[in-house]
């Protein structure tokens, strides 16, 4: 399974925040990642929509995580950010796949993303921050 740009970025996101004290800008992330600040802005307004992120306007503004790194568990973003239809027969209302009664890819294919999807729950944005100091290069560099 392929995760989106969207996710991917989600994730960076999350981990760019949970890595350092103080609130950051999208400018900051933009350039620390080498990623446009409007694909950026996007994923931050959801992130910050689904409570992620808490968000200031202004002079001292910035983003700033808006739960807790180890209250924020990985499949539960993951499932936010993803469709989980990884093929057509995923979705009863739009199949029309010929091959449906004869064919058991649809149950392999979900028993492989349940468990590809149960891994992602063991795991919380606090177990994914590793070396937050070096975050300090990665700023100073985007500076």
């Amino acid at each position: 399974m392929r995760l989106t740009s969207y996710t991917d970025y989600a994730l960076r996101v999350l981990l760019f925040v949970a890595a350092t004290d103080e609130a950051v800008t999208i400018n900051v992330i933009s350039a620390a990642y080498g990623i446009s600040k409007e694909h950026l802005r996007k994923v931050v307004h959801k992130l910050a929509q689904l409570g992620y992120l808490h968000t200031t306007q202004g002079r001292n503004g910035g983003i700033r995580l808006g739960i807790p790194a180890e209250n924020i568990n990985i499949r539960d973003l993951v499932l936010q950010f993803e469709s989980t239809e990884l093929v057509e027969c995923f979705n009863a209302d739009t199949n029309s796949c010929p091959i449906l009664g004869m064919c058991g890819l649809k149950g392999v294919l979900q028993k492989a993303q349940k468990s590809f999807l149960e891994v992602l729950g063991q795991y919380h944005l606090s177990d994914l921050v590793k070396n937050p100091r070096l975050l300090i290069f990665v700023k100073n560099a985007a500076a």
